[in-house]
């Protein structure tokens, strides 16, 4: 419909919608690329152009998976932002945890009322032993991947200063570690 400099107003399934380079639509359908005279469209996984005012009519259907793809660190550490409940937080994916963990200044700020909600347990870290509250979190996202009723610890100091994404989230999806890139695949 229109043409910009890495974007393009597109209508599919009946609804325009904005996009711009690099962003997939709900329907799956991926802007390549965009300039003043055309468009590359990825549709069911084929890239091809398309100029300003024609008009396609394919078959679509959404994927299968959702993936993710997270980069390690300099320290060879995997980072992603993500949310739990709904709320900003970034996580390091550590698939030697159990469960997700948190430490209660950061429950807190997340309005998780870990003390009447959780149940007191041992929570055996690398150093030590501390006291956590094992709970159930509503919501957990990572990119576009998220899952409902994770369970997590909330241990009650100031450790570990990252929200650690253990295995009660990352068992529930496919990892692939390819190199310094991880996967990470949801079926839908």
């Amino acid at each position: 419909m229109a043409l910009f400099s890495n974007k393009a107003v597109v209508h599919i399934d009946g609804r325009r919608q904005v996009l711009v380079v690099g962003q997939r639509s709900k329907e799956g359908v991926l802007l390549v690329s965009a300039d003043s005279e055309e468009a590359v469209l990825e549709v069911n996984g084929v890239a091809e152009p398309y100029p300003l005012g024609m008009h396609i009519s394919v078959g679509f259907a959404p994927p299968d998976k959702t993936e993710v793809n997270l980069w390690a660190s300099s320290s060879g550490m995997f980072h992603a932002g993500g949310s739990i409940n709904g709320q900003l937080v970034n996580f390091l994916v550590d698939t030697g945890a159990t469960t997700i963990a948190m430490n209660r200044q950061l429950a807190r700020r997340l309005g998780i009322d870990y003390l009447y909600i959780g149940s007191k347990v041992d929570v055996h870290t690398a150093s030590s032993v501390e006291v956590g509250y094992h709970i159930t979190l509503k919501s957990v996202k990572v990119g576009e991947i998220e899952l409902q009723n994770v369970s997590a610890i909330v241990i009650d100091g100031m450790h570990p200063s990252e929200v650690l994404l253990g295995m009660s989230f990352l068992s529930r999806l496919e990892m692939d570690r390819r190199g310094n890139m991880m996967v990470l695949r949801k079926n839908n």
